[in-house]
């Protein structure tokens, strides 16, 4: 078995690359299961790949701010001949905000990857638990090193405890020098010690034991508290050496200065050892409980060190059984009174030690090494077993969220849904438009289809009184409207009229009683005449959806269907005046809401038979889908920037979920027409989207509010949650479910087939 290891690595000065490091030796030890020529994939904190000496191991390195090297990355591991990778994951090892950028690399991996996560937090913020979780989807197994970790990814992340193995914290398999060269150096030599190491910064709670030294030495004067280790490179960055040149001053202060020394270096594993064995006490004085997982503490106790600790929740557990003593968060007292009883009760401190060495002896890397290699043999025998496995099915109901429109009815007042929100709270200052109503309307109607959902009855008089209220007398529509019910603009744009009469024709040919059909009808009738006034192609193509849904249900009104052919020769007009060598497309630009144009057309096809419609409808969803889903998911065109025919280049943020909801419609309509199930599949990749395939594997859709981000940008998603958005995500959703039973019923006659 080949391993691919992704983390940071010596020489870069890091806990988790000594952990990374002696975690590789430690697997590496079994030579008839793991090969020689595993490899690292390197993190580096430097813009320059060559800042750090990596040994021969690191075949790869990706700059931690830099996209594109963790694709090219992905590329690499793909292309070896790795047969598992093993991740080690902290936040801040990996670029974006809280290292989303790592989510680029694993979900393009086509390897069985096992997570090892180092930080476990409480209290994510919603971007932490997003990560946790698409790490845990895309994971074989994900590995902790406490029980309170376990808990936290049940009860917290939502992660099933069959995905989760707990494995302690490694640590060196090593016994005490014989003579120890560190009990003969200057800050030990006839002393009594107190010990901390690892990178300085003041959520380590030094000036704790530093307050408790008077208090210490006054019982015992020959004490020395040493502080081994160098400022973190973080605090170096901001604020240079003032936390230690703080620590100097206290000690100067407390008249201890004489107590302290600093040994500002990073040492080796075998150095390490030689001063945890030299020791009287090893202290750990965090400031907090929120610890999950500390590498200094295991490796104290691996020494058989007599630990002293604040009560974070890795000492709670490992200390537990009398391997250690534990002190309240900043008690300096109490700290002191547990050291001087110590130093009093020799017999005690002994014991102490010899329970901590009995324990750490299980902790020793080869055992734990052998503990990782059964876990890769089972996630590498999982994939094996995947991979075999055939389903017809396309679509996974199961792994779509349940359906719920509480966010919808959050938004949802008596006058209509609010525009935008803050998050998922409504932004009552902007307002309402009449595009989200009339997408409202829609899902109203859709979700009463699917799920006669008695809350989408209930809204959708309320989104068709909207409608009715922004009507001007000509027929034509306001658009906007104020939280106090005052109009904002005297006739809205030809989108918001077009997308209105989609709405209208389609509650007229799906309306749940008659009333309803009837208003709209009214509604409809008197927006008649501006259907040739149109200009714009997109007010045009929602027009002309609006016009196919009403002709289904009145396919006798002959003006109506004289209108719907007038509207499509425009479109087909602009396709072959712009298409042009590899240009198949309806502008010289795409921009918004693109799939609305050949769904457009692939309307009129149905409602006419009209070939032209059909083959321009066709060839323009190609096109779309060669420029949007060649990744092996949708990326749609950005709103920053369009992709224009003289150039390559297509922006590709910020994403918007109605461009996603399109293309939806469109694949849905195109299986419709065709039967073809690879427009099933097309449409299922581009609703996944929402889900988090994207091109930053981030979730749009929000679990916990039952709303939809309004937008994917480069740092992550934006999290005001807004009609538009949530709305595209809801259509979608139930259109999805719509194309499970004409799958369902086109895989059963399939077999009826087959079986005959």
């Amino acid at each position: 078995m080949k391993i691919a290891y992704i983390s940071t690595y010596p020489p870069r000065e890091c806990g988790i690359a000594t952990f990374n490091h002696n975690l590789l030796s430690a697997i590496s030890c079994d030579k008839t299961t793991v090969s020689g020529d595993s490899y690292v994939v390197a993190m580096t904190d430097a813009e320059n790949l060559y800042t750090y000496e990596y040994p021969v191991e690191v075949k790869y390195q990706i700059r931690q701010e830099n996209q594109k090297d963790y694709i090219r990355a992905a590329d690499y591991i793909n292309t070896s001949l790795v047969d598992a990778c093993i991740m080690e994951h902290e936040f801040g090892i990996y670029g974006g905000e809280n290292g989303v950028y790592i989510l680029l690399l694993i979900a393009r991996l086509k390897k069985p990857l096992v997570t090892i996560l180092h930080t476990v937090l409480k209290d994510p913020t919603y971007m932490q638990l997003t990560i946790i979780r698409e790490i845990a989807k895309h994971s074989s197994r994900i590995v902790v090193m406490s029980h309170r970790a376990v808990g936290f990814l049940t009860g917290i992340y939502g992660i099933p405890f069959s995905k989760i193995q707990l494995i302690e914290h490694g640590v060196p398999d090593l016994e005490p020098s014989i003579n120890n060269p560190v009990k003969e150096s200057l800050p030990f030599k006839n002393k009594k010690v107190l010990f901390t190491f690892g990178l300085i910064s003041r959520n380590k709670g030094l000036e704790t034991v530093i307050e408790a030294l008077p208090k210490i030495a006054a019982k015992n004067p020959d004490v020395m508290y040493v502080i081994l280790g160098t400022t973190h490179p973080g605090v170096i960055r901001n604020s240079g050496e003032e936390y230690r040149d703080s620590l100097k001053r206290l000690a100067r202060k407390l008249n201890v200065e004489e107590n302290l020394t600093f040994i500002n270096k990073f040492v080796s594993e075998q150095q390490l050892f030689d001063y945890l064995t030299a020791c009287d006490m090893y202290i750990t004085p965090y400031l907090n409980e929120a610890q999950i997982t500390s590498g200094t503490l295991s490796y104290a106790i691996g020494a058989g060190a007599a630990v002293i600790s604040t009560p974070y929740w890795h000492a709670q557990e490992l200390l537990a059984d009398n391997r250690g003593r534990l002190f309240d968060f900043k008690e300096a007292d109490a700290l002191a009174n547990i050291v001087n009883e110590l130093f009093d009760d020799q017999s005690k401190l002994q014991e102490l030690r010899a329970s901590a060495y009995e324990y750490g002896l299980h902790l020793r890397w080869p055992t734990t090494g052998q503990v990782f290699i059964d876990v890769l043999e089972e996630a590498l025998s999982k994939s094996l077993r995947e991979k075999d496995d055939t389903n017809l099915q396309i679509i996974d109901a199961d792994a779509m969220p349940s359906f719920n429109l509480a966010h919808i009815q959050r938004l949802t007042d008596d006058t209509g849904i609010v525009q935008h929100a803050k998050y998922g709270i409504p932004n009552l200052k902007e307002g309402y438009c009449l595009d989200d109503n009339a997408r409202a309307l829609i899902m109203a109607i859709l979700a009463y289809q699917q799920n006669k959902s008695k809350v989408a009855l209930e809204l959708l008089p309320v989104y068709l009184s909207y409608i009715q209220y922004m009507q001007n007398e000509d027929g034509s529509f306001r658009n906007f409207l104020s939280f106090t019910r005052e109009y904002l603009d005297e006739v809205g744009s030809e989108d918001s009229f077009g997308r209105t009469i989609w709405a209208l024709g389609y509650l007229i040919n799906n309306a749940p009683n008659n009333s309803y059909r009837e208003f709209a009808r009214e509604v409809f009738d008197k927006s008649i005449p501006h259907f040739k006034k149109l200009q714009h192609l997109r007010g045009i193509g929602n027009t002309m959806i609006g016009l196919s849904s009403y002709l289904k249900s009145h396919p006798d009104d002959e003006y109506i269907r004289e209108q719907f052919d007038q509207l499509a020769t425009p479109l087909k007009q602009s396709y072959l005046r712009n298409k042009k060598g590899q240009w198949h497309w309806f502008e010289e630009k795409m921009t918004y809401d693109n799939a609305i144009l050949p769904l457009a057309l692939l309307c009129h096809y149905q409602g006419t038979k009209d070939r032209e419609s059909l083959d321009i409808a066709l060839e323009g969803m190609e096109f779309l889908s060669l420029k949007t889903l060649s990744n092996g998911y949708l990326n749609p065109v950005g709103n920053d920037g369009w992709l224009y025919k003289d150039s390559g280049d297509m922006a590709l943020y910020d994403q918007q979920a109605i461009e996603t909801m399109a293309m939806v419609l469109l694949y849905f309509k195109a299986y419709e027409i065709t039967r073809d199930l690879t427009y099933i599949k097309q449409m299922h990749l581009c609703y996944q989207w929402f889900l988090g395939e994207n091109s930053l594997h981030l979730p749009l859709f929000d679990h916990e509010t039952k709303g939809c981000g309004d937008g994917l940008k480069p740092q992550g998603v934006n999290r005001n949650q807004g009609a538009e958005s949530t709305l595209a995500y809801w259509i979608s959703h139930l259109i999805v479910l719509k194309a499970m039973e004409y799958e369902y019923i086109q895989n059963s006659d399939l077999a009826s087939v087959q079986s005959t």
